[in-house]
């Protein structure tokens, strides 16, 4: 149980740059303090003592303002931000490593009982301020869904998605930005899509980059089997010429693109 609050604990330390210690952190943390209620919650419901879960997750509501089921699977490491007004369904399911700002609703669509009503959170997602995502799908690991999106389909890993209804936007381009960004030593989940001429300039610079450490890495794959070719045992001393014209045409050809 320690070792849980411990992991707990330092997620926030490290995610939430306001956050200064420990002590800070358990004291006066209203996501931290829900999770630890939702635990206790989630027990007394799966032995069934469903009335005690209900009356627990109660209280932690009116303590914290987070509505958490005691039905609802929740991960480690998972991050409640501010939190205020978060509402969890009974049959969500949150992954590890998640994080949820204020305002988010994991909802259902159906009033039918004994079905998946509510969304399962892949690991390490992040759902936006305000954002609402409802039904009994699944939000891939690692993606995004921005502030406000309203989401009723599954969203791919890695994906992002935003606006009402949600949207999928350069999942796939974003996904190698995001890859690239991280060799440089950096994170590019900071970075708006359109609206910021900064950004429009960072994601140029890593995107070119990217692509001159593609040209790089194919020029000396080139070279490799150039240099491979030339020390064959069978090679005709009378075809040097012509070897070093073939050469010097293909390493043209390569640093022209």
């Amino acid at each position: 149980m320690f070792s849980r609050l411990r992991s707990d604990i330092q997620c926030i330390l490290d995610r939430d740059p306001a956050a200064r210690s420990r002590w800070e952190v358990l004291t006066c943390y209203p996501g931290l303090h829900a999770l630890i209620l939702h635990r206790r919650a989630h027990w007394c419901w799966s032995h069934g003592l469903k009335w005690l879960g209900r009356f627990i997750s109660h209280i932690a509501r009116f303590l914290t303002g987070i509505e958490i089921h005691p039905g609802a699977k929740i991960g480690e490491r998972v991050f409640f931000d501010h939190a205020m007004g978060v509402v969890v369904g009974e049959t969500a399911e949150i992954g590890d490593g998640c994080t949820i700002y204020q305002g988010v609703t994991l909802g259902g669509t159906s009033l039918y009982k004994g079905v998946k009503r509510h969304p399962t959170l892949g690991r390490d997602v992040v759902v936006g301020a305000g954002a609402q995502v409802l039904g009994g799908f699944t939000v891939g690991e690692g993606a995004k869904v921005g502030s406000n999106a309203v989401v009723t389909k599954p969203v791919p890993a890695g994906a992002t998605a935003v606006g009402n209804p949600a949207r999928i936007i350069q999942a796939e381009i974003d996904v190698k930005r995001e890859e690239a960004a991280s060799k440089m030593g950096f994170s590019a989940y900071g970075v708006t899509q359109n609206d910021d001429p900064l950004s429009q300039a960072m994601r140029g610079l890593i995107d070119h980059a990217a692509a001159q450490e593609h040209q790089i890495a194919l020029l000396w794959k080139t070279i490799a089997q150039l240099s491979a070719q030339r020390h064959e045992p069978d090679c005709v001393p009378g075809d040097a010429a012509r070897n070093e014209h073939f050469e010097a045409a293909k390493l043209n050809e390569l640093v022209g693109k």
